[in-house]
């Protein structure tokens, strides 16, 4: 028994030792990064230790060097969680009837249609994003057509908005909200909808305390898939968005790229991290089973 122990403790020492290299050790790294002194022509001052980092994000030096609220930057981190929510919601509204409609079909038919669901995963994220500023830029294809079918007069102006960024991340977001809620509406047992259904239930009425209820894991999961990301999305703010609508990710960019303040973009990813695991430890607090319930079952 002891030497099986040792046996599978070995086969797991390659990925213990790939996170410790590539995620703990940057962790680590960046966590020093934000207590350093920002250096004069960029980079940090090595062995010299500060907080301003962390400071900076809800204080300014005055004239007089005392410190006063600044709450740029929370309206930054605000507004980044107002568009992840907006864009949860979205595909949640989107992306669970898509699943319910998938979950009920044949299972051939099943498979097409998660192959369809994964299409874009085909494509790069930065080719399908600059194909969404063809579609809602002035004189794009939404604009035009809306203006052919006299349903608009002048220019919509949706590009560079944050309507246009909410677009772009549900677009990208979309799948990780199908293919979770998917995966819990596919082992449903729909004998339960049918007996519901037989003692005068309607349909809406089944939906809503059978089929909801039995897939709450994967549209829990779903939205932590999509809210996560939403969070620390660049590629979507920074091409949507452009310089008008700034989020989480293009602040840090900006901070370690043309501010070259590394202290700073540090302390902010941190501050994301901290969001993270804050979001990720209610999901596994709210919705993971107890070790008793795991042996119940």
């Amino acid at each position: 028994m002891r030497g099986w122990t040792r046996g599978r403790g070995l086969l797991v020492l390659p990925a213990v030792l790939v996170l410790l290299a590539f995620t703990v050790l940057p962790l680590c790294i960046m966590a020093y990064v934000s207590v350093l002194e920002r250096g004069t022509y960029g980079g940090v001052e090595w062995g010299r230790h500060t907080l301003d980092a962390y400071v900076a994000f809800l204080f300014e030096r005055d004239l007089d060097d005392s410190l006063v609220l600044n709450p740029d930057y929370l309206k930054i981190f605000a507004r980044s969680f107002g568009l992840a929510a907006f864009t949860t919601a979205l595909c949640l509204t989107i992306g669970l009837p898509t699943a319910l409609y998938m979950a009920t079909r044949a299972p051939k038919r099943r498979n097409l249609l998660v192959f369809l669901v994964t299409i874009p995963f085909w494509t790069n994220l930065l080719v399908r994003t600059y194909a969404w500023i063809l579609l809602l830029r002035n004189n794009g294809l939404i604009d035009k057509g809306l203006h052919d079918l006299g349903l608009a007069s002048g220019p919509l102006d949706l590009l560079y908005t944050p309507f246009a960024i909410m677009i772009g991340l549900t677009y990208t977001f979309l799948p990780f909200m199908v293919l979770p809620v998917y995966a819990s509406l596919e082992k449903l047992d729909w004998r339960l909808v049918e007996a519901a259904m037989d003692l005068g239930a309607t349909r809406v009425t089944a939906f809503r305390r059978v089929v909801l209820p039995l897939s709450l894991p994967g549209v829990v999961a779903g939205m932590v898939l999509v809210f996560v990301p939403c969070l620390g999305a660049y590629v979507a703010p920074e091409l949507l968005g452009g310089a008008k609508v700034l989020m989480i990710g293009n602040l840090i960019q900006s901070q370690f790229g043309a501010a070259r303040n590394w202290p700073f973009g540090a302390a902010l990813a941190f501050a994301l991290l901290a969001i993270v695991l804050l979001a990720m430890a209610f999901y596994a607090l709210r919705f993971g089973a107890a070790p008793g319930e795991e042996k119940g079952r």
